[in-house]
Protein backbone atom coordinates (compact mmCIF):
# COMPACT_ATOMS: atom_id res chain seq x y z
CA UNK A 1 0.00 0.00 0.00
CA UNK A 2 0.97 3.46 -1.20
CA UNK A 3 1.54 6.04 1.40
CA UNK A 4 -0.29 8.85 0.75
CA UNK A 5 2.09 12.06 -0.30
CA UNK A 6 1.35 14.93 1.78
CA UNK A 7 1.53 18.60 0.20
CA UNK A 8 1.84 21.21 2.78
CA UNK A 9 0.50 24.53 1.55
CA UNK A 10 3.18 27.69 0.91
CA UNK A 11 2.64 30.29 2.92
CA UNK A 12 2.82 34.32 1.24
CA UNK A 13 5.87 35.64 2.21
CA UNK A 14 6.04 38.33 4.48
CA UNK A 15 7.74 40.50 1.80
CA UNK A 16 4.46 40.02 -0.70
CA UNK A 17 2.27 41.01 1.80
CA UNK A 18 3.83 44.19 2.80
CA UNK A 19 4.74 45.15 -0.92
CA UNK A 20 0.84 44.75 -1.71
CA UNK A 21 -0.08 46.59 1.46
CA UNK A 22 2.39 49.61 0.60
CA UNK A 23 1.42 49.39 -2.89
CA UNK A 24 -2.08 49.92 -1.90
CA UNK A 25 -1.10 52.32 0.77
CA UNK A 26 0.35 54.30 -1.95
CA UNK A 27 -2.55 54.25 -4.67
CA UNK A 28 -5.11 55.51 -1.80
CA UNK A 29 -2.47 58.69 -0.72
CA UNK A 30 -2.03 59.20 -4.30
CA UNK A 31 -6.21 59.59 -4.64
CA UNK A 32 -5.90 61.23 -1.62
CA UNK A 33 -3.51 63.76 -2.68
CA UNK A 34 -5.36 64.71 -5.97
CA UNK A 35 -8.64 64.99 -4.25
CA UNK A 36 -6.65 67.53 -1.75
CA UNK A 37 -5.21 69.23 -4.89
CA UNK A 38 -8.30 69.16 -7.02
CA UNK A 39 -10.39 70.92 -3.50
CA UNK A 40 -7.77 73.73 -3.19
CA UNK A 41 -8.03 74.42 -6.78
CA UNK A 42 -11.82 74.55 -6.98
CA UNK A 43 -11.50 76.33 -3.37
CA UNK A 44 -8.75 79.46 -5.35
CA UNK A 45 -11.16 79.78 -8.42
CA UNK A 46 -14.45 80.32 -6.05
CA UNK A 47 -12.56 83.29 -4.02
CA UNK A 48 -11.61 84.11 -7.44
CA UNK A 49 -15.00 84.41 -8.24
CA UNK A 50 -15.85 86.15 -5.20
CA UNK A 51 -13.57 88.71 -5.68
CA UNK A 52 -14.77 89.75 -8.95
CA UNK A 53 -18.16 89.87 -8.10
CA UNK A 54 -17.15 92.46 -4.56
CA UNK A 55 -14.65 94.19 -6.97
CA UNK A 56 -17.55 95.15 -9.37
CA UNK A 57 -20.04 95.98 -6.39
CA UNK A 58 -17.35 97.99 -5.35
CA UNK A 59 -17.22 100.02 -8.72
CA UNK A 60 -20.97 100.71 -8.70
CA UNK A 61 -20.50 101.70 -4.65
CA UNK A 62 -17.40 104.27 -5.25
CA UNK A 63 -19.54 107.36 -7.41
CA UNK A 64 -21.88 107.66 -4.57
CA UNK A 65 -19.74 107.65 -1.53
CA UNK A 66 -17.68 110.19 -3.34
CA UNK A 67 -20.54 112.17 -3.97
CA UNK A 68 -21.46 112.05 -0.41
CA UNK A 69 -18.01 112.93 1.18
CA UNK A 70 -17.67 116.32 2.75
CA UNK A 71 -14.12 116.76 2.37
CA UNK A 72 -12.27 117.45 -0.78
CA UNK A 73 -9.50 115.28 0.52
CA UNK A 74 -11.99 111.65 0.78
CA UNK A 75 -13.82 112.81 -2.73
CA UNK A 76 -10.38 112.84 -4.07
CA UNK A 77 -9.13 109.28 -2.29
CA UNK A 78 -12.45 107.68 -3.32
CA UNK A 79 -12.10 108.76 -6.91
CA UNK A 80 -8.59 107.51 -7.36
CA UNK A 81 -9.99 104.18 -5.52
CA UNK A 82 -12.32 104.22 -8.17
CA UNK A 83 -9.42 104.16 -11.10
CA UNK A 84 -7.62 101.57 -8.91
CA UNK A 85 -10.78 99.30 -8.60
CA UNK A 86 -11.27 99.47 -12.43
CA UNK A 87 -7.30 97.83 -12.77
CA UNK A 88 -7.81 95.67 -10.55
CA UNK A 89 -10.68 94.19 -12.15
CA UNK A 90 -9.08 93.90 -15.17
CA UNK A 91 -6.31 92.12 -13.18
CA UNK A 92 -8.18 89.86 -12.11
CA UNK A 93 -9.72 89.14 -15.35
CA UNK A 94 -5.51 88.66 -16.45
CA UNK A 95 -5.57 85.44 -13.55
CA UNK A 96 -8.80 83.88 -15.32
CA UNK A 97 -7.27 83.89 -18.55
CA UNK A 98 -4.10 82.33 -16.75
CA UNK A 99 -6.27 79.92 -15.49
CA UNK A 100 -8.10 79.32 -18.97
CA UNK A 101 -11.55 79.82 -17.31
CA UNK A 102 -14.32 82.84 -18.75
CA UNK A 103 -13.69 85.35 -15.85
CA UNK A 104 -17.39 85.35 -13.63
CA UNK A 105 -18.23 86.43 -10.55
CA UNK A 106 -20.19 84.74 -7.68
CA UNK A 107 -22.38 86.56 -5.12
CA UNK A 108 -20.59 87.75 -2.46
CA UNK A 109 -22.61 88.02 0.85
CA UNK A 110 -20.06 89.44 2.99
CA UNK A 111 -19.62 92.65 0.43
CA UNK A 112 -23.27 93.11 -0.14
CA UNK A 113 -23.32 93.49 3.28
CA UNK A 114 -20.83 96.04 3.41
CA UNK A 115 -21.94 97.88 0.60
CA UNK A 116 -25.42 98.20 1.83
CA UNK A 117 -23.99 99.31 5.57
CA UNK A 118 -22.12 102.07 3.43
CA UNK A 119 -25.32 103.09 1.70
CA UNK A 120 -27.37 103.18 5.27
CA UNK A 121 -24.73 105.05 6.59
CA UNK A 122 -25.25 108.50 3.68
CA UNK A 123 -28.98 107.70 4.38
CA UNK A 124 -28.13 108.25 8.46
CA UNK A 125 -25.56 110.76 8.24
CA UNK A 126 -26.34 114.61 7.67
CA UNK A 127 -24.87 116.43 4.61
CA UNK A 128 -22.03 118.15 4.32
CA UNK A 129 -21.06 117.16 8.03
CA UNK A 130 -17.32 115.39 9.55
CA UNK A 131 -19.58 113.08 10.90
CA UNK A 132 -20.64 111.32 7.47
CA UNK A 133 -16.98 111.77 6.69
CA UNK A 134 -15.89 109.63 9.57
CA UNK A 135 -18.63 106.63 8.88
CA UNK A 136 -17.61 106.76 5.03
CA UNK A 137 -13.75 105.99 5.70
CA UNK A 138 -15.13 103.36 8.12
CA UNK A 139 -17.58 101.75 5.49
CA UNK A 140 -14.38 102.37 3.01
CA UNK A 141 -11.70 100.29 5.24
CA UNK A 142 -14.73 97.47 5.56
CA UNK A 143 -14.06 96.73 1.96
CA UNK A 144 -10.81 97.09 2.44
CA UNK A 145 -10.32 94.94 4.95
CA UNK A 146 -11.95 92.11 3.12
CA UNK A 147 -10.19 92.84 0.30
CA UNK A 148 -6.72 92.51 1.41
CA UNK A 149 -8.08 89.38 3.58
CA UNK A 150 -9.25 87.86 0.40
CA UNK A 151 -6.01 88.89 -1.89
CA UNK A 152 -4.11 87.79 1.26
CA UNK A 153 -5.34 84.55 1.02
CA UNK A 154 -5.43 83.93 -3.19
CA UNK A 155 -1.84 84.81 -3.03
CA UNK A 156 -1.15 82.46 -1.11
CA UNK A 157 -2.72 79.97 -2.79
CA UNK A 158 -1.65 80.68 -5.77
CA UNK A 159 2.23 80.38 -4.47
CA UNK A 160 1.23 76.72 -2.90
CA UNK A 161 0.09 75.74 -6.38
CA UNK A 162 3.08 76.99 -8.12
CA UNK A 163 1.15 79.64 -9.63
CA UNK A 164 3.50 82.16 -9.73
CA UNK A 165 2.50 84.45 -12.65
CA UNK A 166 -0.98 84.63 -10.89
CA UNK A 167 0.14 85.58 -7.27
CA UNK A 168 2.43 87.97 -8.82
CA UNK A 169 -0.08 89.71 -10.54
CA UNK A 170 -2.72 89.40 -7.41
CA UNK A 171 -0.17 90.58 -4.80
CA UNK A 172 0.52 93.64 -6.90
CA UNK A 173 -3.55 94.44 -5.67
CA UNK A 174 -2.69 93.33 -2.44
CA UNK A 175 -0.22 96.20 -1.58
CA UNK A 176 -2.42 98.54 -2.94
CA UNK A 177 -5.26 98.03 -1.21
CA UNK A 178 -3.28 97.87 1.84
CA UNK A 179 -1.83 101.57 0.85
CA UNK A 180 -5.69 102.88 0.56
CA UNK A 181 -6.32 101.72 4.00
CA UNK A 182 -3.21 103.21 5.39
CA UNK A 183 -4.41 106.62 3.29
CA UNK A 184 -7.57 106.36 4.49
CA UNK A 185 -6.76 106.17 8.21
CA UNK A 186 -4.05 109.07 8.03
CA UNK A 187 -6.91 111.02 6.62
CA UNK A 188 -9.40 110.06 9.71
CA UNK A 189 -6.62 110.56 12.12
CA UNK A 190 -5.33 114.11 10.51
CA UNK A 191 -8.48 115.47 10.43
CA UNK A 192 -11.71 114.44 10.10
CA UNK A 193 -12.29 112.34 13.09
CA UNK A 194 -11.71 115.44 15.46
CA UNK A 195 -13.37 117.98 13.03
CA UNK A 196 -16.38 115.17 13.65
CA UNK A 197 -16.03 115.15 17.51
CA UNK A 198 -16.38 119.08 17.51
CA UNK A 199 -19.12 119.17 15.40
CA UNK A 200 -21.36 117.24 18.37
CA UNK A 201 -22.62 119.26 21.07
CA UNK A 202 -22.80 117.00 23.67
CA UNK A 203 -21.86 113.24 24.08
CA UNK A 204 -25.36 111.51 25.68
CA UNK A 205 -23.06 109.51 28.22
CA UNK A 206 -21.51 113.02 29.19
CA UNK A 207 -25.02 114.53 29.49
CA UNK A 208 -25.35 111.84 31.94
CA UNK A 209 -22.40 111.75 34.13
CA UNK A 210 -24.09 115.87 34.39
CA UNK A 211 -27.02 114.79 35.65
CA UNK A 212 -25.48 112.35 38.25
CA UNK A 213 -23.12 114.46 39.52
CA UNK A 214 -26.01 117.83 39.56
Amino acid sequence: MKNKSTTTPKKKSASNTTNTGTRNSNISSGKDVKEKDDSLEKFFLDQLKDIYYAEQKILNSLPKMQEAATTLELMYAFEDHLHQTEKHVRRLEKVFQMLGVRPEGKKCEAMDGIIREAEETIEETEEGTMTRDAALIMSAQKVEHYEIATYGGLVQFAITMGLHDAADVLEKTLLEEEDTDMLLTEIAENDINLAADHEGKQFSWEKQQQETNA
